[in-house]
């Protein structure tokens, strides 16, 4: 039998790792052989997982928790597990799947009744997360609708920008003088100009 690696991934710097890692624990990897990614599932680029693949050899044995901690693009996930299986030949166990393991029936109905349950599963993960994306993208629709406004609340124009502004227009001052009479950034005095000016036209 190969080594024993184990891959852990969570989507954001905020989210906790540790249930998986517990799980890698428990099936005996040792903790320099996990490898975690705290980033996106929706590609493959990321820097322990590649690592983990370049040091992965024939007759190893990846453990992931569940499939969607692979990936959550459909095609891709396909695509990376005939890479490890066929190409790299190595083992894969689905913690939270148990038919999902490649070291039992080797014979042609065992892989080709993994490989129906990994499609189904990849396609699962993967409509789970773009019915996650419609519900935020739906949920930040009705938010506007309710009068919410994202991103950085705009900071109110300082008491002279009108007189400024107008100094500005009739080119009696620079705009660079006109940002330092109203305490601004230059760019901030600039985009302020030109709304004021789309709302006067």
């Amino acid at each position: 039998m190969g080594t024993l690696y184990g891959y852990v991934r969570v989507s954001t710097q905020e989210q906790n790792e540790d249930r998986q890692l517990i799980s890698m624990i428990e099936v005996g990897i040792k903790a320099k052989n996990i490898f975690m990614d705290k980033q996106s599932g929706k590609d493959f680029e990321r820097n322990s997982y590649r690592r983990l693949i370049r040091k992965m050899r024939e007759n190893d044995i990846l453990y992931i928790k569940s499939i969607d901690r692979l990936g959550r693009n459909y095609e891709e996930i396909i695509e990376q597990w005939r890479i490890l299986t066929k190409e790299k030949k190595i083992d894969i166990v689905v913690l939270d799947m148990p038919i999902l393991d490649t070291r039992r029936e080797k014979d042609l109905l065992g892989t080709f009744l993994s490989d129906i349950v990994l499609q189904v599963l990849s396609f699962v993960a993967e409509n789970e997360r773009k019915n996650i994306h419609q519900r935020q993208m739906e949920g930040i629709a009705a938010a506007r609708l309710r009068g919410v406004r994202f991103g950085r609340p705009i900071k109110p124009l300082p008491a002279n920008f009108g007189q400024v502004y107008e100094k500005w227009v009739a080119n009696e001052i620079s705009g660079k003088q006109a940002a330092e009479l109203c305490d601004m950034p230059l760019t901030s005095f600039y985009r302020r100009a030109g709304k004021l000016k789309e709302q006067q036209a």
